[in-house]
């Protein structure tokens, strides 16, 4: 299948998985995209025959940085890290043994033995990871990056069984996936317990189009979280917050043609999780930029539906306008102008 991983006869130099076979060990090179889905199912980049594997089992994401996260997706009989089941996002370190259903798999990344033995060998690695990043971002695109965050988290996990968190926290992040695809993110990257998404303008700008299908994406993302405790018995219903800012910043693609993964870096995606952050100083649901609310005003977007506030974001100098609401209010707001 296109995008499925590539089997070598010997470890590369990059990151790979060794997948222990009757016939032998298997090398499975992680190069070249920046997700790869495991499960039985065909449309996965890893098809594995393990019955105890459900369809779409788990996800690994890259990150800029070169370091790679592993993401249950809602499995049934989950995913284990050196023994431990994993239910939010962890991050891999070389030598980690993973546990799909019954199938083991090691987690290789020479760039983690480099880093604690050779300064040298570090300094070059680090300088080549920064000269392709800078080859690869090289277009200055107007953009709308939104940030999701599961809310009480902590809180959850002290109140949850392990299990029944695991499998209600994938699936959390699997339809959170899904439905950034249906409406059109050119990104969605994993992180921690949050999720962001990027979509990438045209030189004309943001469209009331593509706007309107972004806040419908959050509205969909916050009804299908606070649905989430009718499938699983959680303690109390989840709920999300979220920050959303556009403007201008540096995007690459890191993807192919058939399957473009689209990376920004700047102040743009830094201010989107600030915003996200100042939803709980504020107590509102959904905070976005000025530049994002400007461009609304095709839609009807006004103070009746998103308030304006004075907030000094952290690492910023200066306060900053913050137009929000709540998600009822968004929905609102979607219903009132189709």
């Amino acid at each position: 299948m296109n995008g499925a991983l590539v089997a070598v006869n010997t470890p590369e130099s990059g990151p790979y998985l060794t997948l222990k076979t009757n016939a032998g060990s298997r090398y499975l090179s992680l190069a070249g995209l920046h997700r790869w889905t495991v499960g039985r199912s065909d449309d996965n980049n890893l098809v594995l025959p393990d019955r105890w594997i459900s369809r779409n089992h788990a996800m690994l994401q890259g990150m800029d940085n070169g370091s790679f996260y592993l993401i249950d997706l809602g499995s049934r009989n989950g995913t284990f890290i050196n023994g431990r089941r994993v239910s939010v996002p962890v991050t891999l370190q070389d030598g980690d043994q993973i546990i799909f259903g019954q199938t083991e798999i090691s987690f290789s990344n020479p760039k983690d033995l480099a880093q604690g033995t050779d300064s040298t060998a570090t300094s070059k690695a680090a300088s080549d990871q920064e000269s392709t990043a800078t080859a690869m971002l090289h277009v200055r695109r107007l953009i709308s990056v939104m940030v999701v965050d599961i809310r009480d988290f902590t809180g959850l996990t002290r109140q949850s069984d392990e299990k029944i968190l695991s499998e209600a926290i994938g699936t959390w992040f699997r339809r959170a996936g899904e439905i950034l695809t249906q409406y059109g993110s050119g990104v969605d990257k994993y992180i921690g317990d949050a999720v962001m998404a990027v979509w990438v303008h045209g030189p004309e700008g943001a469209s009331s189009v593509e706007m309107r299908r972004i806040l419908q994406s959050v509205n969909t993302l916050a009804t299908m979280t606070s649905c989430l405790h009718e499938q699983f018995p959680l303690p109390f219903p989840l709920r999300i917050g979220a920050g959303l800012n556009t403007g201008y910043a540096m995007v690459g693609n890191t993807g192919s043609a058939n399957r473009p993964d689209y990376t920004a870096l700047g102040d743009t995606v830094n201010a989107a999780f600030r915003l996200e952050s100042s939803t709980k100083q504020l107590g509102i649901d959904l905070a976005m930029g000025e530049t994002t609310y400007e461009s609304l005003q095709s839609l009807g977007a006004s103070e009746t539906y998103f308030q304006r506030h004075t907030v000094l974001l952290k690492g910023y100098d200066n306060p900053i306008t913050v137009h929000g609401g709540t998600f009822a209010s968004l929905n609102h707001f979607l219903v009132q102008h189709k």
